[in-house]
Order: structure tokens, then C-alpha cells, then sequence
């Protein structure tokens, strides 16, 4: 069997990704061949730098995941280690590529760049003819530049609606629900507090308009990042939803959420009764958002 490929880290798979593997799986059906994709299992800036903690947009399980929801034949989420680091382009294109995989054209973004070393577009064309890959340029969405690091910087401004726009998605959060400090039930508010994956980019501080799911049921509600001011909560950052119409327990059970809308900034409350009374106003303000939202 003979593909065709293209490579990348391919955090959060957003819209320019999804459209560089609509091309692959458009050639590879032009070709007559099986289309793939060939990523990795973790940043490569954290074997080449050991003290490096990503902020990533997507776990390896969510990258995975979105990746087999593309339409590609074959994915391919290679470990990479400080031996693979090591490969300059052409030895990849080689050893990885034509040898392992039997990949025919690969397709790129022009400013992409792999191998020890990197080089130019133009460098990739001719080292693929030295190995018998075809290097193929992609075409970028028209419409706007996408890349990974504007998303990122979107969401550490708190700028929801066009970080999913970007994504092509609602941003989401998923991760296990872990004792708080129970002062939400106390107010009306009952919250869930969810211990996130280390290396997964939070957005900005703040309440958010969200909808979560807890084992197969949805709900509508609103989540809280920061540092609980009123509560004199120090620097501890937390992370806590409250859903809309749900009773019952959830400590020790895994919750996905989704990420609609920002409300407002965090806030210090002169009092717990004022805290209370914006929360009134939060939900109020969530649920009108999110009945509008398809």
C-alpha cells in the first residue's frame, strides 16, 4: 500500500489542520492511494528540553481522537525520542517515511518545518526526490490565517467565541472531579471541582458559560478558573463547574466540559451574600447564552 501523507504535531487539530488533511485524503483518492497522517506522542520541546511543561490544546488522547474523527485512513502517533530528534529531514524521509511507512507524496504547509535542522520548502522538495516522495505544497484556508498559537493566545485573553471559531469547535476540558472546599452548596451553588491535566492550556481567568457531560447525560451550567478572591483562596488555582439542574454526587467520576462563552472577569465580592447574588446573575446570564446555542 502507497500514501499519502502529511506530518505535524497537530495540537488541538483546528481548522487549518482539518484542511491539510482534507487535501491529504483528497490526493490520496485522486492517486489511488490511502491517506495518513504521522504525528507525535508528546511536543518534541519536552525531550529536547527537559524542564519544558506544554500548555497544549489538546491531551494526547483528544489529539488522538480528533485526528480518527478526520476521514484518514491511517494514523500514525509515533513516540518521539532523543534518537528520532536527532534525524535530519532527509534521514526521516528515508528511514521513517519511504522505508516504514511507503508514503509516495507528502503534502506541506510552506513555513512547516521537520528533521534536525529543518530547511526550506524547496529543500524538502529535493531531498523527497533523493528518497522518491513527491513534496507537494497544501493550500491554506483563505479566509484567515489558523495556527496553534494564536488559539493559544486567544484563550489566555478569555476570548472564547473566537478561540472555537478557529478550532472549529468548542474548546473543552475533560479530567476527574476531586474534593473542593464544599462552600458552593452552601450558597445555592454546589460546584464540582475538576483536577485538569498539567500540560492542558486553561483558559483566562474567569466565569464561563459551558455545557458538560457526565457519563452519557449533558448539562447546561457555568465554570469558574481562578483563585476564589472572595474566599481569600491564596495562590491555589481552581477549577469549578456548576450544573444546571443536576443532583447528586460526583467526586471520583471523569467530566468533560465545553467551553461556549466568557461571562465576566474574576472578581473580589465584599461579601459571601454579594458573591451570591452575582452567581444568581451568572446562571441567569449562561442559560440565556446557551439556549441560543445550536
Amino acid at each position: 500500500m502507497r500514501y499519502v501523507a502529511t506530518i505535524g504535531f497537530f495540537d488541538g487539530v483546528h481548522r487549518g489542520h482539518q484542511c491539510l488533511v482534507s487535501q491529504v485524503c483528497e490526493l490520496a483518492r485522486k492517486l489511488q492511494c490511502a491517506s495518513m497522517i504521522v504525528t507525535f506522542d508528546r511536543h518534541p520541546r519536552q525531550v529536547l528540553h527537559a524542564d519544558y511543561v506544554p500548555q497544549l490544546l489538546s491531551t494526547y488522547e483528544e489529539k488522538k481522537a480528533l485526528l480518527t474523527t478526520t476521514g484518514i485512513d491511517r494514523l500514525e502517533m509515533l513516540p518521539f525520542t532523543e534518537e528520532l530528534s536527532r534525524l535530519t529531514a532527509l534521514e526521516f524521509m528515508q528511514q521513517v517515511l519511504t522505508v516504514k511507512f511507503h508514503v509516495q507524496t507528502l503534502v506541506m504547509g510552506y513555513d512547516h518545518r521537520f528533521g534536525c535542522g529543518g530547511g526550506t520548502f524547496t529543500e524538502y522538495v529535493e531531498w523527497g526526490k533523493l528518497v522518491g516522495i513527491d513534496v507537494v505544497l497544501a493550500h491554506e484556508l483563505e479566509e484567515e490565517k489558523v495556527s496553534s498559537s494564536v488559539i493559544r493566545r486567544l484563550l489566555g485573553e478569555g476570548k472564547i467565541r473566537q478561540a472555537n471559531h478557529f478550532l472549529g469547535y468548542e474548546y473543552n476540558l475533560h479530567g476527574k472531579v476531586v474534593t473542593g472546599h464544599q462552600v458552593g452548596r452552601n450558597i445555592g451553588f454546589p460546584t464540582a471541582n475538576i483536577m485538569a491535566p498539567k500540560d492542558k492550556l486553561l483558559p483566562a481567568c474567569g466565569v464561563y458559560a459551558v455545557r458538560a457531560m457526565v457519563n452519557d447525560s449533558s448539562y447546561n451550567g457555568m465554570l469558574c478558573i481562578g483563585h476564589r478572591p472572595t474566599l481569600n483562596n491564596g495562590d491555589e488555582l481552581s477549577v469549578e463547574v456548576n450544573l444546571f439542574g443536576f443532583n447528586g454526587d460526583l467526586y471520583g467520576r471523569e467530566i468533560s466540559v465545553s467551553f461556549v462563552d466568557r461571562l465576566r472577569d474574576e472578581q473580589s465580592f465584599p461579601s459571601v451574600e454579594a458573591l451570591q447574588r452575582q452567581l444568581e446573575q451568572d446562571a441567569f446570564h449562561a442559560q440565556d447564552i446557551l439556549s441560543k446555542v445550536v
